[in-house]
């Protein structure tokens, strides 16, 4: 059964172009993509992300099961502070990628829409620690303010120095009135908060935040900017550029991998592949001629062969550039390196190029 946000009438009224995104009706776009990417990179913007999972583990072995189902190392983490991991099945390959938060009383993890259900039996299926978890996300709203004067418009409506929050950072506060947890996190490369709440506070927490932007001129934006706005930044979309069939290693993420925990769900597979190699990696890739490089689009070398497939791509607004990434033998991953995207039986050349492509992000 599809289901709807909070905040669907939000929607409605302010005539945005509904369609079923993971069994959710979510906004497409509003006045329309181009000016919503760019509304967010220059002043601010909304995200309804309600369709998000938030997932609760409590008890005395919340971190050590933590540790257990993610790839990332939650004992690094302060009080309050957000981390982005993953977690992995048994073969390595990836159940989902996520933010691990450390509040007060409880780690909140933070899932994909598609994968709520499917993480949430897999995070019950690995428990034989001291621990409760609890599946929260049909009572939770969520919105994601995002944008160079993301911070100046949430300021009106708490007491607590945003300021003092870094990147990557979360408060249980107060936000216009109501019981949040809010975070400098975001999907987009711009400064902005996530504020997690209770859903029956859909409608005030909208009417506020949006009466405080109003002098930056603050928009609803959609999922088709989300996506190009995260493609900008090279940050992975599940179910495109990672999945069930594809490893952190392979999927760029080594950097959030702690091979050196002594042990969580993949491990031993990902250790050998560090250490034998891979057969192929995600690229981030740059088109030199003119074209879109959609997902499932053959990857080839200079004389027809395949050598890799396309997961992600389009035109980016802020660069006028077409821009994309996705798997590639593992000689054709070094930056500068040269192939081709069959687009409609046309080789069209692209190359490897360092990321972010937008370099001009506000976050801190």
């Amino acid at each position: 059964m599809t289901k709807k946000t909070p905040f669907y009438d939000k929607h409605i009224a302010l005539g945005g172009h509904l369609v079923d995104f993971v069994g959710f009706i979510m906004p497409t776009q509003y006045k329309g993509i181009i000016d919503e990417v760019k509304r967010i990179r220059t002043t601010v913007g909304v995200f309804d992300v309600s369709h998000m999972g938030e997932i609760e583990v409590k008890g005395p072995d919340a971190l050590k099961f933590i540790s257990k189902i993610t790839i990332n190392d939650p004992s690094a983490l302060s009080l309050n502070q957000v981390q982005y991991s993953a977690m992995c099945y048994n073969d390595g390959g990836i159940v989902d990628d996520l933010l691990v938060y450390r509040l007060k009383k409880r780690y909140l993890l933070v899932v994909n829409a598609s994968n709520i259900d499917k993480d949430f039996k897999w995070i019950k299926y690995n428990i034989n620690e001291n621990v409760t978890v609890k599946n929260i996300s049909d009572d939770i709203a969520q919105l994601a303010i995002q944008g160079p004067d993301a911070e100046k418009v949430i300021q009106k409506l708490t007491d607590i120095d945003l300021s003092e929050i870094r990147f990557y950072w979360a408060e249980e506060s107060k936000i216009a009135d109501i019981e949040t947890v809010l975070s400098r996190t975001g999907y987009t490369g711009e400064d902005g908060f996530e504020v997690y709440f209770d859903k029956k506070y859909a409608d005030k927490m909208w009417d506020a935040i949006f009466e405080a932007g109003k002098e930056f001129n603050i928009e609803a934006c959609g999922l088709g900017a989300r996506d190009i706005l995260r493609l900008e930044m090279y940050y992975r979309l599940y179910g495109n550029d990672i999945d069930s069939a594809t490893t952190p290693i392979e999927g760029d993420l080594s950097w959030i991998t702690r091979l050196n925990k002594t042990s969580f769900n993949g491990r031993e597979v990902l250790l050998k592949q560090k250490v034998e190699g891979l057969t192929r990696k995600l690229v981030p890739f740059e088109m030199i001629d003119k074209g879109i490089p959609r997902q499932g689009y053959k990857i080839k070398d200079k004389d027809g062969n395949i050598i890799g497939c396309v997961t992600s791509g389009n035109l980016s607004p802020m660069l006028q550039k077409y821009i994309g990434c996705g798997y590639v033998e593992l000689e054709y991953s070094n930056i500068d390196s040269e192939f081709t995207i069959d687009i409609r039986g046309r080789l069209l050349k692209a190359k490897v190029v360092k990321t972010p492509f937008y370099k001009d992000g506000t976050h801190k």
